[in-house]
């Protein structure tokens, strides 16, 4: 969904950053050579479908949280003009998982500043989050997609308000409903708070810690894919491919 809006409710210091540091163990027998994120979708990398989504949004700087095989990241993307950002570089030296992969870029994030799991791919409205963040006043804004099967990814439960009020682990139940789709807008300052150098979930040891409160999740229900699996990253070469 793009939308070029949304960044001038923050001015141009806005920033993002892509977390594609992951190992993407259950994608070996697929993609061997390469980090997740550089899977090809037709000709080009996936990483490269999300990054034009990010200039589409209206998003000019990019941090790249890298890890796992990072310079072939960074050298097929380099300073960005390729694809009309400017790109910055995070790399970990061991995986440090999500929030750990934050704080170690921390000296490059704005505030607030968009963060997205380098393996998913969501319609999603930067505008949307910007007006959910100023209104309600929010610590976080996730995006929540709607799914026909919630056992694979775990669970969300938003209240009337939009709060995000519980967290189900995956597996602990079945049938349609939200999940997490690995896009968020956060302050700075929850960053700030994480202890440097600790692999640290985001999704398993800060979000828990502001349910109820000014954590808020916008629902999609557009086109979702996680490409963690070969079946999905498949799906991806047929739904993503004409992109």
């Amino acid at each position: 969904m793009k939308d070029t809006q949304g960044s001038a409710d923050f001015g141009p210091a806005l920033r993002a950053i892509v977390l594609c540091g992951g190992l993407g163990t259950r994608l070996r027998a697929v993609v061997s050579d390469r980090p997740k994120s550089m899977a090809l979708i037709g000709n080009v990398p996936f990483l490269q479908l999300l990054l034009q989504e990010l200039r589409g949004q209206g998003v000019q700087d990019v941090i790249l949280g890298t890890g796992y095989r990072a310079d072939q990241i960074e050298k097929f993307f380099g300073s960005g003009e390729s694809v009309g950002l400017r790109l910055h570089y995070s790399e970990e030296d061991a995986p440090l998982g999500t929030g750990g992969a934050l704080k170690l870029a921390e000296e490059l994030l704005s505030d607030p500043v968009v963060v997205m799991n380098g393996d998913s791919y969501v319609d999603w409205s930067l505008a949307a989050m910007a007006d959910m963040f100023f209104q309600t006043k929010a610590d976080i804004v996730m995006i929540l997609q709607e799914v026909p099967d919630v056992g694979r990814y775990g669970s969300v439960t938003i209240d009337a308000d939009g709060r995000v009020a519980e967290f189900v682990e995956k597996g602990s139940r079945t049938g349609a409903g939200l999940i997490n789709a690995g896009i968020y807008l956060l302050r700075k300052e929850i960053v700030s708070d994480l202890e440097r150098g600790s692999a640290i979930s985001l999704e398993r040891d800060v979000f828990p810690k502001f349910l109820g409160k000014k954590f808020y999740g916008l629902v999609s229900r557009g086109v979702f894919i996680d490409i963690g699996v070969p079946a999905d990253l498949e799906r991806a070469q047929t739904v993503l491919g004409p992109l």
